[in-house]
Parts: structure tokens; sequence; C-alpha cells
């Protein structure tokens, strides 16, 4: 599977490498500016439609287009093509998955990780797992501070007690990286742990943390949560001006205190998410921060029917990308257009071929799958 780089400046002995680890709906975030070479994808062709000069052209192309998608879809599903479904019985009484900690032994062992977030990855049938399965580097929580415990969701009327920062994220992380790092077998770089990734142990997995609540209040709590990954040296941190690069690399976002993170001191095992659109003059580098974030729409605008932005459009992504470079971020859009999804395919290929460093997602499978320029997605 084609992949491509993130931003993240490599930083030779005295500095570190990042490895590189993506529309939706309005993240929730607070960024205060008071305080705070790419690969191009396998598939590097665009199909181009030219205009039938007659109705049976039109009907003729459409007909085929039909064919195609419904064969594609009878080799998928009843030929086998498409890979099997391990979650088919998640949850299920009796299946060992009710804790929702349940670790697919191997599920991982042919997944190419592609540098996609898996957006509100909570929302999913399958939290973590489905964005893992599918090859996405990058996982994302948002969370709540209520009655002494981290709950997971979108909305306040959406929580429950039983979806919690520890059994949707750090529970499943930490028993996967266990099973990984328990058993000899390939291992990171200078003798780092292992990664989640089979096929490559080397990748780290961003984890996402959006504050809903109180940012000084509630990330203390995410400190502390996060405790089980930290004791056994899985998280990514900065030390005596070095980046180590761990399996799990967190990053806060949302109502995440600045200041917070910056007071980790003399080990910062947590980053920032830095406004994308606000780097020029700013404390924002790889040594306090990781991803460089910001909404699509608010920050660009709307892309039309054609499927492109505008030149000053275009001028300003680059100008954001650029920026992200320079300082050692991992660039990040949010709120991306998700329709029309010729719309949406045509802004993903300019992204990864305009340097992004992370593509934000909803759709997983049309994702990471890179086969955005067929003609069955337009």
């Amino acid at each position: 599977m084609a992949s491509w780089r993130s931003e993240k400046k490599l930083m030779p002995e005295g500095k570190a490498e990042y490895a590189p680890i993506a529309q939706g709906d309005e993240e929730s975030r607070v960024h205060d500016s008071s305080d705070g070479s790419t690969e191009t994808p396998r598939h590097k062709r665009r199909w181009k439609w030219s205009r039938p000069s007659c109705m049976f052209g039109v009907a003729s192309l459409s007909v085929a287009l039909l064919v195609a998608d419904v064969g594609d879809k009878i080799a998928r599903n009843l030929v086998g093509m498409r890979r099997p479904d391990p979650f088919e019985n998640w949850g299920r009484p009796g299946t060992g998955t009710e804790d929702l900690a349940w670790y697919p032994t191997d599920f991982l062992r042919d997944v190419m990780p592609v540098p996609c977030h898996s957006h509100n990855d909570y929302w999913r049938k399958v939290p973590l797992f489905s964005a893992l399965y599918a090859g996405c580097t990058g996982v994302e929580a948002d969370v709540w501070l209520r009655n002494g415990d981290l709950l997971v969701g979108h909305e306040k009327a959406s929580l429950q007690p039983n979806r919690t920062f520890q059994t949707l994220y750090v529970n499943p992380l930490v028993e996967i990286l266990t099973r990984k790092n328990a058993e000899p077998g390939p291992s990171g770089p200078d003798g780092r742990a292992v990664g989640v990734f089979d096929t490559d142990p080397a990748q780290t997995l961003v984890l996402l943390v959006d504050l809903k609540t109180d940012g000084p209040t509630t990330w203390p709590w995410v400190m502390q949560q996060l405790a089980p990954l930290r004791d056994r040296g899985w998280l990514s941190y900065y030390e005596d001006g070095q980046f180590h690069q761990q399996p799990i690399t967190v990053v806060g976002t949302g109502n995440t205190p600045f200041d917070q993170i910056v007071s980790l001191q003399p080990r910062r095992d947590a980053f920032f998410d830095a406004p994308l659109d606000k780097l020029e003059n700013s404390p924002f580098n790889w040594t306090n921060s990781y991803y460089a974030s910001v909404s699509f729409w608010k920050a660009i605008g709307a892309v039309w029917w054609k499927g492109g932005p505008g030149v000053a459009q275009l001028a300003t992504i680059r100008a954001h990308l650029r920026e992200a470079r320079e300082r050692g971020l991992v660039s990040r859009y949010w709120a991306l257009p998700a329709w029309p999804i010729h719309v949406r395919n045509r802004l993903w290929q300019l992204l990864v071929e305009e340097g992004i460093g992370m593509l934000n997602v909803d759709d997983l499978e049309a994702a990471t799958q890179q086969d955005w320029t067929k003609p069955r997605a337009l």
C-alpha cells in the first residue's frame, strides 16, 4: 500500500525523527495565540473525463461505470476479495469483547500503516481497532471529566459510564503492546519497543486527546490515566534536546493548556496540537508540539463542485504547510468537505501532492486504500 511521509523533520543525533503517522464536522478546539520531502502516492495518475459528443456516448459511459461498480462489489463480497471483518461479533455476550479491550490475534499482520488520522474514532462500531485495521496511524478521543473519570464522546448526551478513556484507548493499547513486546521478534530502531503494526514495528501511533471540559482541570487526569503506557516506556518523549519516538505519541488538542504541556520537565511525554494557521512568530515547534492543525473550512473556505481550491486558497495551503515543515510539525486539516465524493477525493489527492503530514478522514477504507482516482469513486 502506498504511503506518504509526514512533515516532521528528520532529527540527527541531538534531534530525532518523527515517523509518519489523516473531514469531518467541526472540532471543538481552543488555540490562544497569546500562549501559546514528501513521497507521492503510488496512484499518481489522475482520472480525466472527456465530454461525449452525443447522448449515446453518455449512456454508454454510464452503463459501463455501473457494470464496473457492480462487478467490483460482487468480486469483493462474493468472491472474497475483501478482507474478512474481525469485528463481526464485537461486544456480543460470550465473545470476550464485553470489556471493549479484546485483542484479535494477528489481525494487524498484513496491515500497512498509512498517515491518516481517524477523526472522531470513538464514533465507530469498534473504536481504535477499526482505525488500526484500516492502517490509520492517528486516532482521536474526545474526553470529558465527569465524576472522577474521563468519559469519551462527542457530546454530553452521548457519554456513558463504560465508555472511558481507559476502556476504549489506554487498556487496549496496553494489551496490544504487551503482546507485541512479550516475545522475541522484530524490534524498533536502537532497541526501542515494538509498535502496534507488524509490518512496520517502528511506526508510532498518534493518540490525539481532545479535551472538551476545562483544560487546566482535565489535563492532569489525562496525564494520570496515561500512566500504564508511561510506566512501560511506550510514550514518545522530549528530553535534553532530543525527541525519542516510542510506540505511542500523545497529542493534546481542544482545551488542552499549552502552558501545562511546556511545564512537563525535564521529560515531556505529551505534545501540543499547534494552530496551523497561526504558526508565524509563534512558540510552537517540534520540541513542544507534534501536530499543527486547523479547520479547513475556517482557514481555507469552501471548495466547490469542480473539486479544486482557487489560486488564493492554494497559496494559503502552501504557506501553512511550509510553516509546519520549517518547525518540524505534522500538518493536518480537519473539517474537510465530505461531499461530493469527487471533490473530497480531488482535495485528498491535492493535499498529499502538496505535502500534507496527516490526512484527516472519516471514511477509513476509502482513504487508506488510496484508490481515490478510480472512476467508481467519483
